[in-house]
């Protein structure tokens, strides 16, 4: 295996890691409203549907949404984050949201378990 495949699959891998554990964080905060069962296996599950969202489907919805970014200076990225929540939950039975306000906040709660982790591990 290359070093290049190598660290595309190391990323994906600490990418399923932060969304498990994001998720599982998030579940806790928000109660009934982002939920993932009571089972480690469904927020594994729920991680790697999210971590596969977001490797496939975010580029692709952040260079449609490049304007709306631009303008907002950003902030339109809760909106992206909330609907790949949405979207895995979608595609994942084992996540249920109730709606899209919980969504983006799931989304937050997870962009900061992401920068917390990057921030850890980088140093």
């Amino acid at each position: 295996m290359t070093t290049k495949r190598r660290s595309r699959v190391g990323k994906f891998l600490f990418r399923w890691f932060v969304s498990s554990l994001g998720l599982g964080i998030a579940a806790a905060l928000l109660g009934d409203n982002l939920s993932v069962g009571n089972s480690i296996t469904v927020i594994i599950l729920a991680g790697l549907v999210l971590a596969g969202v977001n490797t496939l489907v975010k580029p692709i919805v952040v260079f449609i949404t490049l304007p709306a970014l631009l303008i907002t200076l950003g902030l339109f990225m809760i909106v992206i984050n909330g609907l790949m929540v949405l979207l895995a939950s979608l595609l994942y039975g084992g996540l249920h949201v109730t709606n899209f306000g919980f969504a983006m906040l799931a989304g937050m709660i997870i962009g900061l378990v992401n920068y917390l982790l990057v921030t850890f591990v980088e140093r």
